[in-house]
């Protein structure tokens, strides 16, 4: 039997243990964390929907309407109108035939992999991408290659050694890094991938509602379609501010999932409520623009004064972003000495990053206002190096 307190006291001393911290109230930038007020550099909560109050108004007339739990898996009788809707909903918002919703992201991007893939095929991936992702080969079964993070010519290195071999392909990637904040290749992922016959999967959890023209997401960002993509996974839980995800893209494809995506078939759907609060989120979208164009000036506000500060900064130029250290440790020490000056600011540590790569994960909202990222900038700069 594992000695499991020598293994957690081994985390310790590697400073890799994980702690949780209790919230109290909703998701903003000003939070009770463990009874402490704290300014908060942490959420997925891209444009403060989360605690928006047509959100929350759309959660308790679905709450009145529908109860608050689904009761059944969308095969038995869990499906309900507010389900059917939002799906149709986010199908029009991706350029796509249909969308499926899933309880998670995770449960999405194994019941993709699963539904589509049987042992002996392929899945390739992107060294950096997802956890859920990485993990969906092992459900299906699919001998899994990984290709250098954002490297379209090493991907057409793995797919020409797989010419020939006649199984299926399945190429996944996110389409917005969750720990680096950078964007996938995805026109060059695209032609490669087609050239080989293989499938495209995009998990876009990261880029919808922040990227693009209307929100869409990365694909939109970069001008692709569904032709080029033909496999999108999108959460609801981030930019969004709800909970869940969904798969959008051809009608057969829906249909396959429906029937073979075990993640879908035995698990119970997600209360209405939710997806009642989901299409409003959708809706806001549309009638506030501002919050993305207000996210966005705070990523060039953070940049520019990490800049000035010398701070390591990644290339992104997405809401989330890294400041890169090195040491787990003393990345460990940075993220408690900021908590201390009332900022919450997590240390990612590996094995999430890789060995060297330890990081403080900077996340910014449409939430926050100007005075509090510049608040965030003193505070980093305050640090001795």
């Amino acid at each position: 039997m594992r000695d499991l307190a020598a293994e957690l006291a081994q985390r310790r001393a590697g400073d890799r243990y994980r702690s949780r911290r209790v919230l109290e109230g909703p998701q903003a930038p000003r939070q009770t964390v463990d009874g402490r007020s704290l300014l908060a550099f942490c959420s997925n909560d891209y444009l403060g929907l989360a605690a928006h109050p047509r959100l929350v108004a759309a959660l308790k007339r679905g709450a009145e309407r529908y109860g608050v739990g689904a009761g059944a898996a969308h095969l038995v009788n869990g499906h309900s109108r507010a389900h059917h809707a939002l799906e149709e909903e986010l199908a029009a918002f991706t350029g796509r035939e249909r969308a499926l919703l899933f309880s998670t992201g995770y449960m999405a991007n194994l019941g993709v992999a699963q539904a589509l893939l049987g042992r002996g095929d392929h899945l390739l991936q992107d060294r950096l991408n997802h956890a859920s992702l990485i993990d969906a080969a092992a459900v299906c079964g699919a001998r899994l290659r990984r290709y250098r993070h954002g490297d379209d010519q090493d991907l057409a290195r793995c797919l020409a050694a797989l010419e020939g071999d006649g199984r299926e392909i399945l190429v996944s990637t996110d389409g917005v890094f969750s720990m680096d904040g950078d964007l996938a290749p995805l026109p060059a992922l695209a032609e490669r991938a087609a050239a080989a016959r293989a499938w495209l999967m995009v998990d876009d959890a990261h880029a919808l509602g922040v990227l693009g023209a209307t929100g869409a997401g990365t694909l939109e960002h970069l001008g692709l379609d569904a032709r080029r993509v033909p496999v999108l996974m999108g959460t609801l839980g981030k930019a969004l501010g709800t909970a869940g995800a969904f798969v959008a893209g051809s009608e057969a494809l829906i249909e396959t999932l429906i029937q073979s995506a075990r993640t879908y078939i035995y698990t119970t759907a997600m209360p209405a409520p939710v997806a009642e609060a989901a299409r409003e989120a959708l809706r806001v979208l549309v009638d506030e623009p501002e919050r993305r164009a207000r996210l966005h000036a705070h990523v060039h506000r953070f940049r520019s004064g990490a800049a000035q500060l010398g701070l390591a900064l990644m290339p992104s130029q997405t809401p989330i972003q890294p400041v890169l250290v090195g040491d787990a440790g003393r990345a460990v020490d940075l993220s408690r000495r900021l908590l201390q000056a009332g900022f919450l600011v997590p240390a990612i540590r590996p094995p999430t990053v890789p060995e060297g790569g330890a990081r403080l994960r900077v996340t910014l909202s449409a939430a926050h206002d100007e005075d509090e990222v510049d608040r965030l900038l003193e505070a980093l700069g305050g640090l001795h190096p």
